[in-house]
C-alpha cells in the first residue's frame, strides 16, 4: 500500500527525505518554542507563558485554552498586525447575548489551508476530473472557496455548488456535468445518491458534519467506494485531520498542530483511550492557540497505519457531549432506504420528525433515544431542499 500524500507533504513542507515520530516531535518542539517566543515578544494573551520548554511533554503543564476565551480575548490572541488579516471568521452564539467566537487568519494561513486540502483531496481527485463541492461559499477566501482553490491545483474542474440549492438543482447539476467527485456533508451526500442512484459520482470526500456507521454505510453501498472522511474547525485552520486509502482512522497534520487527548479531569490519556481532543496551533501565522479544549471526543489510534506514515490518526469524532442526539437519530432512521432526509425537534417531551420520503416508509419505530416519537412525512420534491444547511442537530422548545 502507498503512503499517505500527507505524510509526502509533511516532508516536502518541512525538507525531509523521511518522515519518523522522532523527527515529528522534533518538529513540534521547534514550532512551539517559536511560538512561545512570538507570545513573549507580543505580549498577548499568553504572554506569562515560559519562553522554551525542553521537551514536548511540558506542553500539558500548560493552562488550557477553552471557547470562553476565545469570545473574551479573541482579540488578544492575534499575533499579526489587523492590516495583515486576509479572513475573520465568526460563528455567532445561541441566543441574545452571548459573544461571538471570532478567528483570525492571515494569506499564510490560508494558503497554508489550501495547500493541505489538495494533499488530502489528492487521494480521490485525480487531474480533469469535475468536483461537486457542496460546502458554503462566502465570498474572499472562504471555505468552499478554498477548497475550489485545493481542486484546481490538482488539475481538476470545481463546480461551487454550495448549501442553498434545492434537490431539483442539485439532481439537474449532477446529471448534466456528471461530476466524478463529491466534497460535502455526509447527509446531504446520502439524500443525493438515493434520489439519483447510478450517478456519475465515484469517489466522496465527507467532511463539516457527523458521519454515523449507518450514513457512512449507505454512502459506500451506492458509491461503490470506500468514503474518505476529514476533520476541520475554525480553530484548526479548517484543514485538521483525513483519511488515507488505508481508511482506518484520519492522519493528523502534526507538524502544523500538537494533539493531546485528556479525560474529564484535564489528565492527559495514552494512545488508544477515548477523550477529548485538545490542540496546539504551532504553525498558525496569524492566531496561533495553546493547549485549546475542543470538546470533541476521540482517541488517537495507537497501532501502525498499513500506509506505514509516522503521522499519527484520529479515530472517528463524536460531537460535544450533550450534542450527539442527532447523530444516534441519522443511525437509526436512516437505515430505512426510503428516507431522503428529515429534521427532528424536540417539544413537551414527544420527539417530532418532519422529511422527506422517496416511497412510503412502514415499520418506523415508535420510541427513539428515549422519547415517544410523532413522525409527518411528504414526498420529495424538486423545490425541496436539504433539512439543515449547516449541522444537523435537534432543536428544543421549551
Amino acid at each position: 500500500m502507498k503512503i499517505s500524500n500527507l505524510d509526502l507533504w509533511v516532508r516536502k513542507n518541512e525538507g525531509l527525505d523521511h518522515l519518523t515520530r522522532e523527527d515529528i516531535e522534533k518538529i513540534q518542539l521547534k514550532k512551539l518554542n517559536r511560538l512561545l517566543e512570538r507570545e513573549k515578544l507580543r505580549g498577548g494573551f499568553y504572554k506569562n507563558l515560559p519562553e522554551m520548554l525542553e521537551t514536548l511533554s511540558e506542553l500539558s503543564r500548560l493552562p488550557f485554552t477553552t471557547e470562553d476565551d476565545l469570545k473574551q480575548y479573541g482579540n488578544r490572541m492575534v499575533l499579526i498586525s489587523q492590516s495583515a488579516i486576509d479572513r475573520v471568521r465568526t460563528q455567532e452564539t445561541s441566543g441574545t447575548t452571548g459573544q461571538a467566537k471570532r478567528l483570525y487568519y492571515s494569506s499564510e494561513d490560508n494558503d497554508r489551508t489550501v495547500s493541505f486540502f489538495a494533499a488530502g483531496l489528492s487521494e480521490l481527485v485525480y487531474p480533469g476530473d469535475k468536483t461537486m463541492i457542496c460546502m458554503p461559499f462566502s465570498g474572499g477566501r472562504g471555505l468552499g472557496e478554498l477548497i475550489a482553490e485545493a481542486i484546481e491545483k490538482l488539475g481538476a474542474t470545481p463546480l461551487n455548488v454550495g448549501i442553498g440549492k434545492n434537490y431539483g438543482e442539485l439532481t439537474h447539476i449532477l446529471k448534466t456535468e456528471r461530476p466524478e467527485t463529491f466534497v460535502g456533508m455526509p447527509v446531504p451526500l446520502l439524500s443525493l445518491l438515493r434520489l439519483c442512484p447510478g450517478s456519475s459520482l465515484k469517489r466522496a470526500l465527507v467532511s463539516a458534519d457527523a458521519c454515523p456507521d449507518t450514513v457512512m454505510e449507505q454512502i459506500e453501498s451506492l458509491l461503490g467506494s470506500k468514503l474518505y472522511p476529514h476533520y476541520g474547525s475554525r480553530e484548526l485552520g479548517l484543514g485538521g485531520a483525513v483519511t488515507c486509502p488505508a481508511f482506518e482512522g484520519m492522519h493528523l497534520r502534526e507538524n502544523d498542530i500538537i494533539p493531546e487527548i485528556i479525560d474529564e479531569n484535564g489528565q492527559a490519556l495514552p494512545r488508544g483511550e477515548w477523550g477529548e481532543l485538545v490542540i496546539t496551533t504551532v504553525q498558525a501565522d496569524a492566531m496561533p492557540l495553546i493547549r485549546y479544549r475542543t470538546g470533541d471526543r476521540t482517541r488517537i489510534l495507537k497501532e501502525d497505519c498499513p500506509c506505514k506514515s509516522s503521522l499519527c490518526r484520529l479515530d472517528r469524532l463524536t460531537r460535544r457531549s450533550g450534542k450527539n442526539r442527532m447523530e444516534k437519530l441519522d443511525d437509526l432512521l436512516f437505515s430505512f432506504p426510503e428516507i431522503v432526509d428529515f429534521r427532528a425537534g424536540l417539544k413537551d417531551g414527544v420527539l417530532q420528525i418532519e422529511g422527506y420520503t422517496k416511497d412510503v416508509c412502514k415499520d418506523l419505530p415508535k420510541e427513539l433515544a428515549g422519547y415517544p416519537v410523532q413522525y409527518r412525512w411528504s414526498a420529495v420534491k424538486k423545490e425541496d431542499a436539504p433539512c439543515y444547511p449547516a449541522k444537523r442537530r435537534v432543536s428544543e422548545e421549551t
